[in-house]
């Protein structure tokens, strides 16, 4: 799972924003599931920074979120990114991901499984149809589903009392 986040940071805040930033990163670090961290300042605008972080998996990184060190050294900082998505999966080229299909249910301080069927698994049913591995679904609700969450007109129309 990666992590990124931005900050908008004066210049003349930058040295202390700079320190407090790499104590977030040492922190986060002492975490189970942490991979690794990075501060980075944009080049063409130093008041843009970035700190990402990398992790094993999804509990992994709500665990450390609820760790006292981290609420103590990291989340103060964390709190003043700018307000955009953050958690990010990795993916890979064979299609692997790192989000577990409970992402969307499971909460801060829940533990989430890490090899949990995500919504790209979709694998054979019984009847020969694909079906997806997370939803139960097969290959045609699957895909109108799909098509339905693309289509905003449809979506109007299901909001209006139509089938």
């Amino acid at each position: 799972m990666l992590v990124v986040t931005r900050y908008r940071v004066p210049r003349a805040e930058a040295p202390v924003f700079r320190d407090q930033a790499f104590q977030a990163l040492r922190t986060l670090a002492e975490q189970a599931g942490w991979i690794r961290g990075h501060l980075g300042r944009a080049t063409d605008d130093p008041t843009l920074w970035v700190l990402t972080s990398e992790w094993l998996d999804v509990g992994s990184y709500r665990r450390a979120l609820s760790s006292y060190d981290v609420k103590l050294h990291a989340v103060p900082l964390l709190s003043r990114a700018v307000d955009e998505p953050t958690a990010f999966e990795v993916m890979t080229p064979e299609g692997g991901t790192a989000l577990a299909a409970d992402a969307d249910d499971v909460g801060l301080g829940d533990a989430a499984g890490p090899a949990v069927a995500t919504d790209l698994d979709v694998v054979p049913g019984r009847d020969g149809r694909m079906r997806d591995a997370s939803l139960g679904r097969d290959e045609r609700e699957w895909d109108a589903s799909r098509r339905a969450a693309d289509d905003p007109a449809d979506e109007n129309h299901r909001r209006e009392g139509g089938q």
